[in-house]
């Protein structure tokens, strides 16, 4: 799977990446390669299940065209 990172320098210094398409998944990095190396391990738990948690069906489920 490829997705598009933003990376940002900080005034600081060091680099804050985020992914636009995963709302909240962010991470940092004193350089452009740890901060590449630490947002991949964000994604990945991003993208975990979360077997812990429960899931509210109660609700009405419908299908959209966009």
């Amino acid at each position: 799977m490829d997705l598009t990172v933003i990376l940002e320098p900080q005034e600081e210094g060091g680099y804050t990446v985020y992914v636009p398409s995963l709302p909240g998944c962010l991470s940092e990095g004193d350089t452009k390669v740890e901060a590449l190396k630490n947002i991949k391990e964000a994604i990945a738990l991003y993208l975990e299940p979360d077997t812990n948690e429960l899931i509210d069906f109660s609700g009405e489920m419908v299908k959209v065209a966009v």
